[in-house]
């Protein structure tokens, strides 16, 4: 009797357990997968909404390859993310080291840090195009007053794209450097106690301690940036819209304009496509890279 109370109420578990894994699934599968799959139908075909979608085959993805902007769109998103892995990768590792040597308000600062995040991003952007505004900016502003020489910032397409990426970097390295600093938490204090007995200085120590102990950390937070650096909208959309001179369009803005400025909805699936297809490939040639090294 025991052993056949004890199968029933373990039945009755894993019913209940899957019952809460099939919720999940199904919300998943509606709000994920069915978006994805639906997005790959509507890129060969010529959406209509009133006299219904037609199949076109491979037209959408000959007219974003055709239009100008196309190759714009993906050297711009390759320089932003090329410049936030340049200044955005290595300030939130650095701010965790520095807080985790704190030994006194150690919350406080974390808030600080994490502090940007909360914002909403649209507000960080329209507060970030104040500062970088010409006349009046609160940044040429305070350089004014330290008699340095001031910037157009984002009115100028040699500084516009560069200027996004710290405004980009500013909001999201909240996260990114708790993670860090949590990884940097569960590296035994003894490593470093060995490291200072051999002789190691703080970069030693830096070098051979901190970097491969959290390196399954950095290089996980390394593929996350890339591919949401790949998809920045926000930032170009709020403060720039594109310009100046097509300087920081982006894929993300592009499809954007495919969907809701010509109501193309075929050409901007057929671009989303593609940036999924490009990210996908990038993903798994650098997971294999990764894994191949750790082995």
């Amino acid at each position: 009797m025991a052993a056949s109370a004890t199968r029933r109420r373990r039945r009755a578990e894993n019913v209940t357990a899957y019952g809460f894994l099939c919720a999940a699934l199904v919300v998943f599968a509606v709000f994920a997968w069915y978006p994805v799959l639906r997005n790959v139908t509507l890129s060969f075909q010529e959406v209509n909404f009133v006299r219904g979608s037609s199949w076109v085959g491979l037209d959408n993805f000959r007219k974003v390859l055709d239009d100008p902007l196309f190759a714009t769109a993906w050297r711009n998103s390759a320089l932003f993310t090329l410049y936030a892995l340049v200044i955005g990768f290595g300030v939130p590792f650095a701010t965790a080291v520095l807080l985790n040597e704190f030994r006194h308000a150690r919350a406080y600062f974390r808030v600080l840090v994490y502090l940007p995040v909360m914002l909403p991003p649209v507000v960080v952007a329209l507060m970030w195009r104040w500062f970088y505004q010409p006349e009046g900016g609160l940044i040429n502003e305070l350089l004014s007053a330290a008699h340095l020489p001031t910037s157009q910032w984002t009115n100028s397409a040699s500084t516009s794209l560069i200027s996004l990426v710290i405004v980009s970097t500013w909001a999201n390295m909240g996260t990114a450097t708790l993670i860090y600093l949590a990884a940097l938490q569960t590296i035994p204090g003894e490593l470093y106690e060995s490291a200072e007995l051999d002789g190691a200085n703080l970069w030693r120590r830096l070098w051979h301690v901190t970097v491969p102990q959290t390196r399954f950390v950095i290089l996980m937070l390394l593929l996350l940036q890339v591919i949401a650096t790949m998809q920045v909208f926000t930032e170009p959309f709020v403060m720039t819209g594109g310009g100046p001179k097509d300087s920081t369009v982006t894929v993300m803005l592009l499809i954007y304009r495919y969907a809701f400025v010509t109501n193309d909805f075929g050409a901007a699936s057929a671009m989303s496509l593609l940036l999924l297809l490009v990210l996908g490939v990038f993903s798994a040639a650098y997971l294999r890279l990764t894994r191949s090294r750790q082995i």
